[in-house]
């Protein structure tokens, strides 16, 4: 009572948030005359007055008017659409660093270009990140001409450019691109050589569209790159094969399907054992002995294939591949896979080609890579129900903008089933009545198998409709953007098409630009223009008159999110429109989450058969369902974070680092520390402190010093002196080792032993690296067990993971001293084992992140390395020289930029 007495005197928090940006918008008006009377040069003059202005140390809020009113006039001129008063608080909400809530069809794509244009002034580049790449290149080209009249450059990343395309991009202005390209590319960078080679900037500011995916669906997994590991694609068909037989047994696995796992019941690990071991993949010992631990890996993962996941339901096999189906937009996943095993499983089950299991190399999740900018905001129309995590994963406060024009679609209460099929056959009752009236129709439903049977109930009652699901992808945007021509019915597998605008009568860009491919007289072309235009305005009536677009859901999601984004697809821009939930008691959300006493109820009720339960009552149920799993969702998110975080830390530090090495000329003085520590560090260890020679582990110190620096010295000698001790051991051996060194540089040459430290410095710590991974891997699926031991997993995986981490970088001081202590290189094709050879090898995904095992990038000894004789003016003699090595011709420059410059 009192929270509703104190939201009626002071408003809410959205609204006061509102009123101080509401406060600027009289501003930004009142200097429309003054721009509208300036001629192009002189409006597009005006980003360089800016510039100078920001230069000068005025602040971006000080010409956040006159910058908005330029754009606004600006976007007048070239795309013909002047911002509304909502689009510039929209604008102003992205400027600040928080989320701008605005329903569907709203103008999202023309709000970002005022905060866009804003923060590009500074020169710095702005980032707009998009759900797929078909927006992504939209939306530039869109765009982009009301940037290039304003001054500023435009690029585009998308998949498959080169590394000199995707620099070039990056330097410009403003850069599109999607969530996936921009986290590939930083992680990319952090694996690259030399500084010269990365493709990134240094972040500024992000604005993300479709801010929910993005931050929360997508963000459930990680970003992967990963390189190939053992092949053991045999042991996969073996294992699938018995669990295949497995899974037809009565209670031989126990499986949670609102946790999503599976475990062997006790007569189900008999059983299979049995089985297992008559297919002679048990060869001695039972399933849980040690060296039979990769076999009950194998096991769990093809169970998980079995029991868990359903063919057209979580991926489809197109082209003898298995491929992910994204469960929040429907869209196939082309190139990602499952990690630690789990594909190769679900490649065994369905009896396609297994490909190799990968290890890996670098990853990292959106949310950490999201808080590298140090400016975020974001847009999107359903954000509110999720801002309590906005706000305590990102810092980002979500604010609730209004409607240009006031919402008159019309939201009628959910219908809830017995079964599924008296829900299917009233929804296809609904659709085959509105297409009689001319209404089109949009039915939302959760997977291709259920759109294909409604697709099928249609069939058979002769109606005419678009099914858009993963099988249908690349028709995605033209099927969404004529749903709203009369009498269209389109079936959407959970609101696939984001991003494209659907309008009552038709989309008459798109199809404008569909009829006049290929014509080239002007005059034919102008009078197709004309005779679509009229079409579509006739359309835009007819559809008006039968009710706007009708929104069917056939299904509640677990997210209301998710079912808000399927609504709010009708009823843009002030349209009429309709939308209801199709809901029954054998849908997963109903089933699994909500409430048991609810099919008693409808029983008791005596419901006949097609009847459904219409009340507010039950909305609200379906609800509180939904918040729980949201609930828990946000739970299990924030906890993996946590988790990562740690990790994200030691990630931080080891790129940071590793950038250090890329810029410094000379690491020399760096190898030569690791040295000495590695040095003091053995010696320590042999020659206990304040000890007498007598109890010197001598020999063994002697074969440690040995094994490090590559050199048998008389240790044993030098324990004979009076007044050695361990300090006086370390300089002697850090001597011996360093003159053996010098010699070593002496006869490569002082600029290519540069080359080679830097080089071996740097393809060392990604071996360290790449085994830290897997080690903390490896540490969180068991740490979870501490807790049985009163022990918080947290804090006890923090503890050991900082543990590992120290232990990494001695590992990492040894392995450099010993491979420099080894290396003898002639700048011979062989001599250099790090170019990027395996580059076309390694493999981008986005499931959950697996650990490697061997690193990609090992340095070779000495007698690993060829020697052939090089002859500075016969270029025959050179080999594949590496470019970015010094020239074999002498002149000082990198290959790349002399004898290996390409043409």
């Amino acid at each position: 009572m009192f929270a509703r007495l104190a939201r009626s005197l002071f408003g809410t928090a959205n609204d006061r948030s509102l009123k101080s940006f509401q406060r600027r918008v009289p501003d930004i008006n009142a200097l429309e005359p003054a721009m509208q009377a300036l001629d192009d040069a002189q409006l597009s003059g005006k980003t360089a007055e800016f510039q100078a202005r920001l230069a000068a140390g005025e602040t971006t809020d000080a010409i956040l008017p006159e910058a908005f009113a330029v754009a606004r006039e600006a976007a007048r001129r070239v795309l013909g659409m002047r911002h509304f008063d909502v689009q510039l608080i929209g604008g102003m909400v992205l400027h600040a660093g928080k989320i701008a809530e605005m329903r569907t069809g709203e103008g999202k794509t023309l709000v970002a270009t005022l905060a866009v244009y804003l923060s590009a002034l500074q020169g710095k580049g702005v980032h707009v990140v998009t759900v797929n790449d078909y927006l992504a290149r939209r939306d530039a080209e869109e765009m982009s001409r009301l940037y290039a009249f304003l001054g500023l450059s435009t690029g585009v990343i998308v998949p498959n450019l080169t590394d000199d395309e995707r620099r070039t991009a990056y330097a410009c202005d403003i850069t599109y691109g999607t969530n996936n390209e921009f986290g590939f590319d930083y992680l990319r960078d952090n694996m690259k050589y030399a500084l010269s080679d990365m493709v990134q900037r240094p972040f500024h500011h992000a604005i993300v569209d479709e801010v929910d995916s993005i931050l929360i669906d997508e963000a459930r997994t990680p970003l992967i790159i990963s390189g190939p590991a053992d092949d053991s694609s045999e042991l996969y068909r073996l294992v699938d094969a018995v669990v295949a037989e497995l899974v037809k047994l009565p209670d031989t696995f126990d499986k949670d399907e609102k946790l999503r796992t599976v475990i062997l019941t006790e007569p189900g690990a008999e059983q299979i054992e049995a089985m297992l071991a008559e297919a002679e993949v048990l060869r001695e010992g039972g399933l849980y002995d040690i060296h039979n631990v990769a076999v009950v890996h194998h096991v769990q993962q093809s169970l998980r294939a079995h029991a868990l996941f359903s063919r057209d339901v979580d991926y489809i096999v197109r082209g003898g591949k298995v491929i992910i189906i994204d469960e929040f937009t429907g869209r196939m996943m082309e190139g990602r896979r499952y990690s630690d095993g789990l594909h190769q499983a679900l490649e065994a089950k369905e009896h396609v080609a297994i490909q190799q299991e990968n290890q890996t190399l670098a990853s990292i999740t959106f949310q950490n890579y999201f808080r590298l900018y140090p400016k975020l905001s974001g847009m999107t129309g359903t954000a509110m129900t999720e801002a309590d995590e906005f706000a305590e994963i990102y810092n980002l406060d979500v604010v609730e903008i209004p409607t240009n024009l006031p919402v008159a679609r019309k939201d009628d209460d959910d219908e809830v089933y017995r079964t599924a099929a008296e829900k299917y056959a009233s929804v296809a009752v609904l659709v085959e009545e509105a297409a009689k009236r001319g209404q089109p129709v949009l039915v939302g439903t959760t997977s291709i198998e259920k759109s294909e049977y409604l697709s099928s109930l249609l069939t058979q009652r002769k109606v005419k409709h678009n099914v858009l699901n993963a099988r249908f992808h690349e028709m995605e945007a033209t099927i969404v953007a004529q749903a709203g021509a009369p009498g269209a019915i389109t079936i959407a597998t959970n609101m696939a098409g984001r991003g494209t605008d659907i309008k009552l009568g038709g989309n008459v860009e798109m199809l404008v630009k569909q009829r006049l491919e290929g014509i080239e007289d002007e005059a034919e072309r102008a009078r197709i223009e004309s005779e679509l235009r009229a079409k579509v305005a006739a359309d835009h009536d007819i559809v008006q008159a039968a009710g706007g677009l009708y929104v069917v859901g056939t299904e509640r999601h677990e997210s209301r999110r998710i079912d808000n984004q399927l609504r709010g697809r009708s009823g843009r821009q002030g349209d009429p429109g309709a939308s209801r939930f199709y809901l029954s008691l054998e849908d997963d959300l109903m089933r699994i989450f909500g409430s048991e006493r609810m099919g008693g109820m409808m029983q008791k009720l005596g419901l006949k058969d097609g009847e459904a339960i219409v009340h507010p009552w039950l909305n609200s149920a379906v609800e509180r369902a939904q918040k729980k799993v949201e609930a828990r969702n946000f739970d299990m998110r924030k906890n993996t974070l946590k988790y990562d975080d740690v990790m994200n830390d030691q990630r931080k530090e080891v790129y940071a680092q590793r950038r250090e090495y890329m810029a410094s000329d000379d690491v020399s003085t760096v190898i030569a520390e690791m040295r000495q520590e590695a040095i003091e560090e053995k010696v320590a260890v042999r020659i206990p402190e304040k000890s007498f020679a007598e109890a010197w582990s001598v020999d063994e110190l002697t074969a440690d010093i040995e094994r490090l620096v590559a050199l048998k010295l008389p240790i044993a000698e030098w324990a004979r002196e009076d007044g050695m001790d361990a300090e006086h051991v370390a300089i002697r051996i850090e001597e011996a080792a360093a003159q053996s060194q010098a010699a070593r540089a002496a006869n490569l040459g002082p600029d290519f032993m540069r080359y080679i430290e830097k080089q071996v410095l740097l393809t060392s710590f990604d071996a360290v690296w790449k085994e830290h991974l897997h080690g903390l891997d490896q540490l969180r699926q068991g740490i979870g067990l501490r807790a049985y031991g009163q022990r918080d997993p947290l804090n006890e995986y923090k503890h050991e993971a900082f543990q590992m981490f120290t232990s990494m970088l001695d590992e990492f001081r040894e392995r450099v001293t010993m491979t420099m202590a080894r290396i003898e290189v002639a700048p011979a094709p062989e001599a250099m084992p790090f170019a990027q050879a395996s580059e076309s090898q390694m493999v981008e995904s986005h499931p959950s992140p697996m650990a490697s095992a061997e690193p990609r990038y090992a340095a070779q000894p000495a007698d690993a390395v060829g020697a052939a004789a090089i002859t500075e003016g016969d270029v025959t003699s050179w080999g594949e020289t590496p470019r970015n090595a010094p020239c074999p011709c002498g002149s000082g420059k990198k290959f790349k930029h002399c004898h290996g410059r390409m043409a």
